[in-house]
């Protein structure tokens, strides 16, 4: 296939290539790649994100940098990849979520609640006048079955997880988590592989460039950047320690 012909099957996402492809989907995986990454992990006691949240100037405003979202009180979002597609998809499961709310009296499943976002997402790849959205969204929270976590993909496929990376340098960050990562965690030990996670990836980071949040019984809690430096500097000793 020539490059004329390939461009031929880029200006739509209704179109399939000759060896079965949809260019615009995979396009929008690489937006995805290209943003600050997102980590998930689950654990008995509940679900840890936690993203990359590092402001591209001096002078913005870092509040305004919102990686993880609240959707409930039982479940929250990280986000990876256009910020714009992302709370979209934010706003799309919040409606959601409060519409079950006010329709069956009940906190939406944490699978239902994803099923639904996804199936948003892959309308997007089969419509004509769209594109995919070039955003990638870890679901996480507790229902009546337990913690839960989920991935989107901007196919439209959710898949579950026991611990999961979006974003960039995403083999990096999976690989520490397949070596580390444990059925047993509490969320203490779920939240510093969190951050020791992305921080494989990182060079040089402070509390504030990093947002976490916990979704436990008790609900859906963003850390404080005291918080989040406690961990920073426990892995800073621990260094310390192994260097010795």
């Amino acid at each position: 296939m020539n490059r004329n012909d390939q461009q031929a099957y880029d200006r739509g996402t209704s179109l399939y290539s000759p060896d079965g492809r949809i260019y615009q989907v995979e396009y929008a995986r690489e937006a995805v790649k290209r943003g600050a990454p997102s980590v998930g992990i689950r654990t008995p006691d509940g679900v840890v994100l936690a993203a990359q949240s590092r402001a591209g100037s001096s002078l913005m405003v870092q509040e305004s940098i919102e990686k993880l979202h609240k959707l409930d009180d039982h479940v929250g979002a990280a986000s990876a990849g256009h910020v714009a597609d992302a709370r979209k998809l934010v706003d799309f499961a919040r409606r959601e979520s409060q519409t079950n709310r006010l329709r069956y009296g009940e906190p939406i499943g944490i699978e239902t609640l994803t099923k639904e976002i996804t199936d948003l997402i892959q309308e997007n790849t089969q419509r004509g006048g769209t594109r995919p959205y070039g955003a990638a969204l870890l679901i996480g929270g507790i229902d009546s079955t337990g913690p839960r976590l989920f991935g989107t993909d901007p196919s439209g496929t959710p898949h579950e997880w026991k611990a999961v990376a979006i974003g960039g340098g995403r083999e990096t960050i999976q690989g520490h988590l397949e070596e580390e990562y444990r059925p047993d965690l509490d969320l203490d030990a779920g939240v510093e592989l969190a951050v020791n996670a992305l921080l494989t990836e990182l060079e040089e980071v402070e509390a504030v460039d990093l947002s976490v949040a916990v979704v436990s019984e008790d609900g859906y809690r963003a850390l404080t950047v005291d918080e989040v430096d406690e961990h920073l500097d426990e892995r800073a000793t621990s260094d310390g320690e192994e260097d010795e």
